[in-house]
């Protein structure tokens, strides 16, 4: 089908127009957060959402590693109880805020994802954070919309195709949850560690994250 080549050739084009400095420096900034332990929120509106809790969950667990700080990171997307709660009685522009004003600190990352830049939940949400010091981090599309005036720092992703927004939006947590966990690897010299019971170099990569042990109940 013809649709399905024009589909994606349009994604691969606008893959050639993204910059890779904002994607740097967000990696540089999750970095920094989980070595001095602070927290990360991540919210988004409506197909964002998804892509928030995806980040959310990819953060928190594909960048484990043995004898590292672990991501401590919220999604705001993911209690449907307090989200309509909010909506039902303070708005649906409030269901982010309310929220985040509650445990965002001086120096927390916030990173809002919204593709058109416009949704006033997500908006509200990052000026608070910018009022509270925060470090904020917009994943958006089109020109950018408010949003990419109001953060720190904005991987915008430069087409008016929400689809394929959505899509690069995807692409770009990967890259970060990816390269953070290469990031860690590439401390341990000759990517090895050294095995505190038999004194044996183990390679990282069979070195297993710490877990909690299951309940035998």
């Amino acid at each position: 089908m013809k649709i399905i080549g024009s589909y994606l050739d349009e994604l691969q084009q606008t893959l050639t127009h993204l910059h890779q400095k904002p994607i740097e420096e967000t990696i540089d900034v999750l970095q920094e957060a989980r070595m001095a332990g602070r927290q990360v929120f991540i919210l988004g509106n409506g197909g964002s959402a998804s892509t928030a809790s995806h980040f959310v969950c990819d953060l928190a667990k594909n960048t484990r590693m043995h004898g590292w700080p672990h991501f401590r990171v919220i999604g705001l997307t993911d209690n449907m109880a307090l989200i309509t709660a909010y909506a039902n009685d303070e708005g649906f522009e409030n269901i982010f805020v309310q929220q985040l004003a509650n445990f965002v600190q001086p120096a927390d990352v916030v990173i809002a994802i919204s593709t058109s830049g416009n949704s006033s939940n997500v908006l509200r949400a990052v000026k608070v954070a910018n009022e509270m010091k925060a470090t904020t981090i917009g994943f958006t599309g089109y020109e950018g919309g408010q949003l990419g005036t109001m953060v720190d720092i904005n991987l915008n992703v430069p087409s008016d195709r929400i689809e394929q927004i959505e899509d690069i939006h995807l692409i770009f947590e990967h890259l970060i949850c990816t390269a953070l966990r290469e990031l860690v690897q590439k401390q341990v010299p000759d990517n090895q560690l050294l095995d505190s019971q038999d004194g044996q170099k183990k390679n990282i990569t069979q070195v297993k994250p710490v877990f909690l042990e299951e309940s035998s109940n």
